[in-house]
């Protein structure tokens, strides 16, 4: 049986390619056009998902969270600078690097110390930090359907539930 961290994970890499699917039927200014918001555009958001989502991977396969931050900023940046479907690659390629370290896990459940340089000392499991992910995730997605309705644009579904009625593919 698959282990509901993973299941999580696989909805997670599931909702960013339906709302990366939905922003390449858009209009191909919409993905950077600046609004007044949280973020100030849509491409914005994207990238910090994918810079968030790799900073975690990071610390999953072993970094220190200070070397796994290092890197963030960069990250972000180079991802800002990308179009919808150079996001599509680069989400799709670290999704089935995380699948393949996740499945990896001997225990994915087994305690773990992450030194968070702004917090100090967690005692968390991957799975946990997996959730965590999953649900950063789901709240920007959430940030990228309200830009899309301040701009006149639809989002996509996404929810989890409609991820479980859906064919699974892997």
């Amino acid at each position: 049986m698959t282990h509901p961290a993973l299941k999580m994970y696989g909805y997670h890499a599931w909702a960013n390619g339906v709302i990366i699917d939905r922003l390449k039927e858009l209009p191909q200014d919409i993905y950077h056009k600046e609004i007044q918001t949280g973020f100030s555009s849509i491409s914005k958001v994207l990238s910090h998902i994918y810079a968030s989502d790799y900073t975690w991977f990071d610390i999953i396969s072993g970094k220190s969270m200070n070397e796994a931050l290092a890197h963030e900023d960069q990250l972000r940046e180079q991802a800002e600078t990308k179009s919808i479907e150079e996001m599509k690659k680069i989400f799709l390629d670290l999704s089935e690097r995380y699948k393949a370290l996740l499945n990896s896990q001997e225990d994915i459940d087994k305690v773990i110390v992450v030194d968070n340089p702004y917090a100090g000392l967690l005692e968390t499991s991957v799975s946990e930090l997996v959730l965590h992910v999953v649900t950063h995730g789901s709240y920007h997605r959430g940030n990228i359907a309200t830009m899309l309705r301040q701009m006149g644009h639809i989002s996509a579904m996404q929810d989890y539930g409609l991820y479980l009625f859906m064919p699974q593919t892997s």
